[in-house]
């Protein structure tokens, strides 16, 4: 397994073939504490940012460990965690929560009681930037607006307790116009290859040029997507009802949908994140090593398709 600061791979090929940029670079300087990691990520993702419901922060670690090695994962299960013991990261930073809901137990009888002995059993310290990591400039829907080539990209939502350019979700526009076809495989080029694929609501020749996106389940934001004038929109895990209903008040049969894997949507920003905290941490001084993990946690193994 190769860390990143020589190349980075998803959980499988892109479908275009190409691998992200080099994300992070160990430094020669010391290795910082665990403690000087929360500092950096702060820096990036706020806690503040996180939405009121959400739980984001430390999960287990103790501040004082030093920490040479990090890994970036979606999410926080038990194969990844594995990876990231078996490489030696002190730290695996997880863009989903690994306790979201109250608990009265951690015993090693479920999945993540297991998941939380594993952790404080190695020394490996998990963090959890959610919501925040959304939010944030350069956060998960940023990136993927990158990745579309959106310009003059804004939030659907304006973060309460952040900048005007924070927020969920992002609207933009391209270049060019381009068929709804045209775009719904540009979306599919630059995600990870994951059995769900790319599920697509309009007419295949209408033309887009303003994109609506919010990578992870964006369905409670299709009201914000209408008010923003959005010739479609890209998220994840969009329910039969809320996409009937979107589909029964458009406007012109806008917006088009492109329903994409959670996992994948979030994915893209791995690579991203660990290169903004490897040139924190290198201004800092600090020399850490930081990889992507490669487990692919989206959760459906095949799709049978009609034809």
């Amino acid at each position: 397994m190769e860390p990143v600061d020589t190349d980075v791979t998803g959980p499988e090929d892109h479908n275009d073939g190409d691998a992200p940029s080099d994300p992070a670079a160990a430094g020669t300087a010391e290795a910082p504490s665990l403690g000087d990691l929360l500092l950096a990520v702060e820096e990036l993702w706020p806690e503040s940012l996180a939405e009121d419901w959400d739980e984001v922060g430390l999960v287990a670690g103790h501040p004082s460990t030093p920490v040479t090695k990090v890994m970036f994962a979606v999410d926080p299960t038990l194969e990844v965690i594995e990876e990231a013991v078996e490489w030696g990261a002190e730290l695996l930073i997880t863009h989903h929560p690994l306790l979201l809901k109250g608990v009265t137990s951690v015993a090693a009888t479920t999945a993540k009681g297991r998941a939380v002995h594993r952790l404080i059993e190695s020394g490996t310290a998990l963090l959890t930037v959610h919501t925040n990591g959304d939010s944030a400039v350069g956060g998960v829907s940023d990136v993927l607006a990158d990745a579309l080539g959106l310009r003059d990209v804004a939030p659907l939502t304006v973060a309460a307790n952040g900048l005007p350019e924070e927020g969920i979700g992002r609207v933009g526009d391209l270049a060019d116009a381009m068929t709804l076809g045209e775009f719904a495989a540009r979306v599919f080029g630059i995600l990870p290859s994951v059995a769900g694929g790319v599920r697509v609501s309009g007419d295949k020749d209408g033309l887009v040029r303003r994109i609506a996106v919010c990578g992870g389940a964006g369905d409670s934001l299709l009201n914000e997507v209408r008010a923003s004038n959005a010739d479609v929109y890209v998220t994840a895990d969009l329910r039969h009802h809320p996409a009937s209903e979107a589909r029964e008040s458009a406007l012109n049969g806008r917006p088009y949908l492109v329903d994409v894997s959670h996992f994948a949507s979030e994915w893209l920003w791995l690579p991203a994140a660990a290169a903004a905290l490897g040139n924190v941490l290198a201004d800092q001084g600090h020399d850490v090593e930081i990889q992507v993990s490669t487990t692919n946690s989206d959760p459906w193994d095949f799709i049978l398709t009609p034809g």
